[in-house]
């Protein structure tokens, strides 16, 4: 008979997969963008977190078992309800730009970190049990170790991202001059705020991309052992 999570069309690396590819394209137009003003910053980080929340919103039924949903639907949920702010007009501003992003990286942040340590503690509890002990073992699956340990390092980065734009004064503002290009510039709070996040996009979306092509251990096996392709397994 099929198991359940075998027989979904989609798992958890292509979840981080597109995550990744938003996380990217977000990078991608805040590095190349001559502006880093707040209001494309805060255009980006829209379309970032409205993307994001909805892959995470749809792999509520797609990708998760029963048991292992409320963290894809609490971080999708804040995810999109942050984008969509952003989206508002009235806080495409300095000021908006800190408080929707802080905000945001510190609930979402907060959340993935939570359901990582508890996957962790979950997989960890489940390696200690006894082989046969059925009736001891979690109720619910906590999932692959590694997924967990993705979902830590995931959040822990949301969170050094609020605490470094919390750092930034909104209202900082240099002047400097290139002599050779003879050109006076102005490197002010909020550049430095879009900078941060456009480096906390292109970290994420370097993980979360190569922990989706990363080969998945098959929970049947002994820990460490990566699963074997079938048709790997028939040749042999």
């Amino acid at each position: 008979m099929t198991s359940a999570s075998s027989a979904r069309a989609f798992d958890v690396r292509h979840v981080q997969l597109a995550r990744a590819a938003f996380a990217a394209l977000a990078a991608v137009m805040i590095t190349f963008s001559p502006d880093h003003s707040a209001l494309v910053g805060m255009s980006v980080f829209s379309g970032f977190a409205i993307a994001s929340g909805l892959v995470l919103l749809l792999a509520v039924w797609l990708v998760y078992p029963a048991g292992r949903r409320w963290p894809a639907a609490a971080i999708g949920g804040v995810t999109l309800v942050a984008g969509m702010a952003g989206g508002l007009t009235p806080v495409r501003t300095t000021t908006g730009f800190f408080v929707v992003v802080i905000a945001w990286a510190v609930v979402a942040g907060g959340l993935e970190l939570i359901a990582g340590l508890r996957g962790l503690r979950g997989a960890r509890a489940r390696r200690e049990i006894a082989p046969g002990v059925a009736d001891a073992r979690p109720a619910i699956d906590p999932g692959p170790r590694s997924d967990s340990r993705d979902a830590v390092v995931v959040g822990a980065a949301g969170l050094l991202l609020a605490l470094g734009l919390s750092l930034v004064p909104a209202g900082y503002s240099l002047q400097y001059t290139i002599e050779e290009a003879q050109q006076t510039l102005t490197l002010t709070g909020i550049t430095i705020a879009v900078g941060l996040f456009g480096a906390y996009a292109a970290i994420v979306a370097v993980y979360l991309g190569i922990a989706g092509f990363s080969p998945r251990r098959d929970p049947a096996l002994p820990e460490g052992e990566a699963s074997v392709p079938a048709q790997q397994k028939d040749s042999a």
